[in-house]
C-alpha cells in the first residue's frame, strides 16, 4: 500500500506544475547521446507525448551532427569544421537535408506516433518556417588588425521564423518536430546549427520554457559541481570569468538569447537521463541549469 501512496504523492507534486504549464509552450533542442540510445529514444518520446496529454504544447527541433558524420564517411567524404560549423558545399548539404529531414526527422515523427501521440515533421523550407541568409564567420587575421570573413557554404543563420505553421499544428493537439534546414531569399537551402534555430523557435513563440538536452549534467562551477539555478547577471558573469567554457558557451548564449527575446526560462539539462524533461519541469528540484 505504501508504494500506491508513494506514486500518489509524485502525481501530486506534480500537480502545481502541470496547473501552471497547462496550455504553455515548451521548446526542446533533441540531440546528442539521447538520439542514439534506443531506450532513450522511447524515453524521451513518451516524455513528449504525456506533456501533450496532460495540456501542455510541446515543441521539438532536433539536430543530427553525429549522423550527418557517418553518412559523409559511408561516401567517402571527410567533414571540416571552421569555428564549431560545418564546411557546408552542396554534395554535403544535399547529404544533410537527407539525414535531417528525409531519415532523422521521420524516426522522431513515427516513434511518437507509434507510441500513441501525434506529430508532423517539418523542415524550414515547409511554408517558409526557417528564412534565414547566408553565415559569414569572422577570424582575425594573422598579419593585420581587421577581422576577415570566411565563407563556409551552405551554412546559415536564422533570419526570422514564420510561427503560423507550427502554431496551426499546435492548436489542433499535434507536436511539431523540425528539422534545422532553412531556406534562403532566392529559394537556397541552408545548413543551420540546431540549438540556434531551437532558440528563434522558442522566442518566436514566447515559450513558456526553452530546453536544450546535453551530454552533461548542466551548467557546472568552478568545482565542476552543478549550478541548479542562474539568473542573466549571474550567466554573464560566468561567461566573463570563464566557468562557462568550451561546449557550454554557445549554449549560455542561446539561452541568454532567448531570454532577451522574450522566453521565460530555459534550461540546460542531461539528456542521457531517463525522463529528464519530467523530472526538470515536474519536480520541485529539478535536475539540470536554469537560466531566468
Amino acid at each position: 500500500m505504501q508504494n500506491l501512496i508513494d506514486k500518489a504523492d509524485v502525481l501530486l507534486e506534480a500537480l502545481p506544475y502541470i496547473q501552471r504549464f497547462f496550455n504553455k509552450t515548451i521548446v526542446i533542442k533533441y540531440g546528442g547521446h539521447a538520439m542514439d540510445d534506443d531506450e532513450l529514444k522511447v524515453s524521451f518520446v513518451r516524455d513528449v507525448i504525456l506533456m501533450r496529454y496532460i495540456g501542455l504544447s510541446p515543441v521539438i527541433v532536433h539536430g543530427g551532427g553525429p549522423q550527418i558524420d557517418g553518412m559523409l564517411e559511408k561516401i567517402g567524404k571527410k567533414s571540416k569544421f571552421i569555428e564549431g560549423m560545418r564546411v557546408t558545399d552542396a554534395e554535403t548539404m544535399d547529404i544533410v537535408e537527407m539525414v535531417l529531414v528525409g531519415k532523422i526527422n521521420k524516426e522522431i515523427v513515427s516513434l511518437i506516433n507509434l507510441h500513441g501521440g501525434h506529430a508532423v515533421g517539418l523542415s524550414g523550407m515547409d511554408g517558409n518556417l526557417i528564412r534565414a541568409r547566408k553565415l559569414w564567420i569572422p577570424r582575425q587575421r594573422k598579419d593585420a588588425q581587421e577581422k576577415e570573413l570566411l565563407d563556409i557554404g551552405l551554412v546559415g543563420e536564422v533570419e526570422a521564423i514564420n510561427p503560423e505553421l507550427i502554431e496551426n499544428i499546435k492548436n489542433n493537439k499535434w507536436i511539431p518536430v523540425v528539422a534545422p534546414v532553412g531556406i534562403g531569399p532566392a529559394g537556397e537551402r541552408y545548413n543551420i546549427n540546431a540549438d540556434l534555430v531551437a532558440g528563434k523557435v522558442a522566442s518566436t513563440l514566447k515559450a513558456e520554457k526553452f530546453i536544450l538536452l546535453t551530454d552533461i549534467e548542466g551548467v557546472l562551477d568552478g568545482e565542476k559541481k552543478l549550478i541548479s539555478t542562474m539568473n542573466v547577471d549571474m550567466a554573464g558573469r560566468y561567461l566573463r570569468e570563464g566557468v562557462v567554457s568550451g561546449g557550454m558557451i554557445p549554449k549560455v548564449n542561446c539561452c541568454l538569447q532567448a531570454l532577451r527575446e522574450g522566453v521565460k526560462k530555459t534550461h540546460i539539462i542531461d539528456g542521457r537521463v531517463k525522463h529528464a524533461i519530467l523530472l526538470e519541469i515536474f519536480t520541485d528540484e529539478g535536475i539540470g541549469t536554469q537560466i531566468y
